[in-house]
């Protein structure tokens, strides 16, 4: 993200800490995976950190290339999925559940193309802006950036789930945001938005609304 590495292992430390304790909220199995999406920013965030330390010389370059290679590895293949499913985990029955099957069919799809991507092309990654970007001729491209987005975001507000198209919807302004300003290091600064915004799953599962949506 931006800055330094103090911001991502901060920023690591805080959202892992909620994260623990909304997978402490869980009521139902086929939730959990949902309610684990703010560790996993957390860890990826941690992941951001050795990306900084390298880029700035405390770590060596091996170091570095392995901690940017394992954060582009989960932004771009595994995250998709990971939301995708999660999202139709949460959806019991309906014309929904069929559509999140779908979404979650090509993003499997998708995913597996971007992970080839990110392990076969090599990445490179530097600061501008006090940001950090990471360049991929693979998986940084017009049609990949929208694939991106509908399987991700378009997931989310596909929910049944208030708390889940309410995420979906932050995230789409955070998007937009993000593509006008600093479009050039979209990964990462996406990545900590939505780990940012991801505290809100606490909340929810707390109260326990996840357990029941607003629409058919």
């Amino acid at each position: 993200m931006c800055f330094s590495a103090e911001v991502n292992f901060v920023a690591s430390a805080a959202i892992g800490a909620v994260g623990v304790a909304t997978l402490t909220h869980v009521r139902h199995p086929r939730h959990v995976l949902f309610a684990a999406m703010p560790l996993f920013f957390a860890l990826h965030q941690f992941t951001e950190g050795f990306v900084w330390l390298g880029l700035d010389g405390t770590i060596g370059e091996t170091a570095r290339d392995h901690a940017a290679f394992l954060f582009l590895l989960y932004a771009q293949g595994l995250l998709p999925i990971l939301m995708s499913l999660s999202v139709f985990l949460l959806e019991d029955v309906g014309w929904r559940r069929m559509v999140l099957a779908a979404i979650t069919l090509i993003a499997l799809v998708f995913g597996a193309y971007m992970i080839w991507g990110v392990m076969s092309y090599p990445t490179s990654c530097y600061v501008e802006n006090r940001s950090i970007v990471y360049s991929n001729p693979v998986t940084e491209t017009t049609w990949t950036g929208i694939a991106y987005i509908f399987v991700t975001c378009g997931a989310l507000v596909l929910s049944s789930f208030r708390v889940v198209r309410w995420f979906g919807v932050y995230n789409l302004v955070g998007l937009t945001i993000i593509i006008l300003a600093k479009s050039y290091a979209f990964s990462s600064v996406w990545c900590f938005y939505a780990a940012v915004i991801s505290v809100m799953l606490y909340w929810q599962f707390r109260n326990g609304k996840i357990l029941s949506s607003s629409v058919p």
